[in-house]
């Protein structure tokens, strides 16, 4: 299935701060369907309402978990303000990742 624009937003904004080695971006709205939220919004499937997101990058190094969570929050400040409701974030070193399927 095809990005959506604001997955495909996500991305270019994540690439050109982070430059990622690994970017996975999933469109979780589906499994948010019939939720109502703040301001009448309802999840629908591929409503890129809800994300999971996977960063892995050196940009992260010397970084607790806190900062680099902040950090892709401040990135993507406009898309939390608007369209997008929630971000499940896994930030990560290349030696974190390690093994990851």
């Amino acid at each position: 299935m095809p990005e959506g624009p604001i997955a495909t937003e996500i991305r270019r904004k994540l690439t050109a701060a982070l430059t990622p080695e690994r970017l996975e971006i999933e469109d979780d709205s589906w499994r948010h369907a019939g939720h109502h939220h703040e301001g009448g919004m309802d999840a629908q499937p591929g409503g890129e309402s809800h994300f999971n997101l996977l960063v892995v990058a050196s940009a992260f190094e010397g970084q607790g978990r806190l900062a680099r969570q902040r950090a892709v929050n401040a990135l993507l400040a406009s898309e939390m303000a608007g369209p997008v409701h929630a971000l499940s974030i896994r930030a990560l070193t290349p030696a974190e990742a390690g093994d990851l399927p």
